[in-house]
């Protein structure tokens, strides 16, 4: 079995990229995690290395629901009167980096980073729940 902070770190490692370009698989038989990235030497879903009979995919941020959504969920309670503004930025590529910054300008940026992370778990936990990984308590 996997710890929920393993499962986490795959998930990260899995979302710090656009969709596709990493994954990760855990392996229900061991509870190993297997990694894979498009970008470099990483392969460890290579059929030399990968020896697991049952497992799962470690989902992206955006199989959980957690891109523009996410963003627009946010805004409606603490950006309720820059919606539109908001709306406006992620109608173009960039989005994030200038939501980032209009987060600066009005002081919200750490707590929009522990809302996003609170969700993330959350997402994540469900996730496991509905899917019947079964956790290692650390």
């Amino acid at each position: 079995m996997a710890t929920f902070e393993e499962i986490l770190d795959a998930f990260f490692f899995v979302s710090s990229e656009e969709y596709g370009m990493h994954s990760a698989v855990l392996c229900l038989d061991d509870g190993e995690i297997y990694y894979h990235s498009e970008w470099g030497d990483l392969d460890e879903l290579d059929e030399d290395k990968f020896d697991c009979d049952t497992f799962i995919e470690i989902p992206h941020k955006n199989d959980l629901d957690l891109g523009q959504s996410l963003v627009f969920e946010f805004a409606e309670q603490r950006l309720p009167d820059d919606l539109d503004l908001v709306q406006q930025i992620f109608s173009r590529r960039g989005a994030y980096a200038r939501f980032k910054a209009l987060l600066e300008d009005r002081g919200l940026l750490q707590s929009w980073y522990d809302f996003e992370n609170r969700r993330e778990e959350e997402a994540l936990r469900k996730w496991c729940l509905q899917n019947e990984v079964e956790l290692q308590t650390s």
